[in-house]
């Protein structure tokens, strides 16, 4: 390696390490990890982009928290995920089962790979009980949508990240350029 290269990689190198790193739904990305063990594969020229200059962060909280793939299909129930968050309310499956824990497990993951990665900002996957940013389940296993957010993205939120959903990026590219200009 020439003294030239060795200065423009360690210059390319210190560029990418400025850019703000983005957490984003592992199943996005094509990763199989959805309640029904699909992926939700977003095609989209500025999520490319952004893995391939290295922000990206992926994470599904479910499968931090602990749960299988596939698992049953969970809905918030008796509250908002902030009620989730101060244990006002739960997430349960469609079967009965509480799966508070691992919602709350998967929430902290994400937290921490934020603080770890100092990430300000998250691309996550929009109805889902974890991830919603603007709309989730009724929680009455019905498909009905309401406006809400999930776990995750509350308490993201309430550490100061800001979340958009996979609909958003152009909001998101716009947060990025305002802290990186």
């Amino acid at each position: 390696m020439t003294e030239a290269s060795g200065v423009g990689s360690g210059m390319q190198r210190q560029e990418r390490d400025k850019l703000q790193k983005i957490l984003v739904s592992a199943c996005l990305l094509g990763q199989p990890l959805r309640y029904d063990g699909s992926a939700l594969a977003l095609d989209s020229e500025r999520l490319a982009r952004w893995q391939g200059e290295g922000r990206l962060v992926p994470l599904c909280p479910e499968v931090a928290g602990g749960l299988p793939v596939p698992r049953p299909p969970a809905e918030i129930r008796g509250g908002s995920a902030a009620d989730v968050l101060d244990v006002r309310a739960t997430v349960m499956t469609n079967a009965g089962g509480d799966v508070t824990a691992a919602f709350l497990a998967g929430a902290e993951s994400a937290l921490a790979l934020c603080r770890e990665h100092d990430i300000g900002v998250a691309v996550l996957t929009e109805s889902s009980p974890s991830c919603g940013s603007s709309r989730v389940n009724d929680g009455g296993f019905r498909g009905r949508k309401i406006a809400g957010e999930g776990v995750t993205t509350a308490l993201l939120r309430r550490h100061g990240i800001a979340v958009f959903s996979q609909h958003q990026l152009a909001g998101v590219e716009r947060w990025l350029r305002e802290r990186e200009a």
